[in-house]
């Protein structure tokens, strides 16, 4: 009989744990200035999305994971939308070396909490009386390799100088 277990064996070996834990709304904001001059008249916007995320360690083996998404949209050079979701999650992580760690803080659990603020984004956007916003897939492995090498280069630069 076959035992239902989580992990592979490598990871039940070296004692490596990843769970989720909990995945939350932590702060969000929607404003709309412009309104209601904005709903008048085409809708051809620009719109600029920043991504931001951030990791701390608050228990043992317990780390707080927050990723920030900023979206603002403008007419012309007035703002139709400004829209921000902090979306969290607690995640249980330990057995990994440093390196790992902060691969898994910096890109899998953004990754994994993506979905999420991708969600409420297009709920809030929808909900201010604005055509839905779908933000398309982020690549956080390849955005976390662009911090680590910026990380290298500023550090590499301080010695120089």
């Amino acid at each position: 009989m076959a035992e239902n277990q989580q992990g592979s064996p490598e990871q039940k070996q070296q004692g490596q744990q990843f769970n989720i834990a909990k995945i939350y709304l932590k702060d969000t904001s929607f404003e709309s200035p412009g309104s209601p001059q904005v709903f008048q008249g085409e809708w051809a916007p620009s719109t600029n999305v920043e991504l931001n995320t951030r990791a701390q360690k608050f228990a043992d083996a317990a780390f707080e994971v927050v990723l920030t998404v900023t979206v603002t949209t403008k007419l012309g050079e007035k703002v139709a939308y400004l829209c921000e979701v902090q979306q969290a999650g607690i995640f249980q992580i330990d057995g990994f070396d440093e390196k790992t760690l902060k691969g898994l803080l910096g890109s899998y659990c953004p990754n994994i909490l993506f979905p999420y603020a991708r969600e409420a984004v297009s709920d809030l956007v929808n909900k201010g009386g604005f055509p839905q916003l779908v933000l398309g897939p982020v690549n956080f492995d390849a955005l976390y390799a662009q911090r680590l090498a910026a990380e290298q280069k500023q550090a590499e630069s301080a010695q120089q100088h």
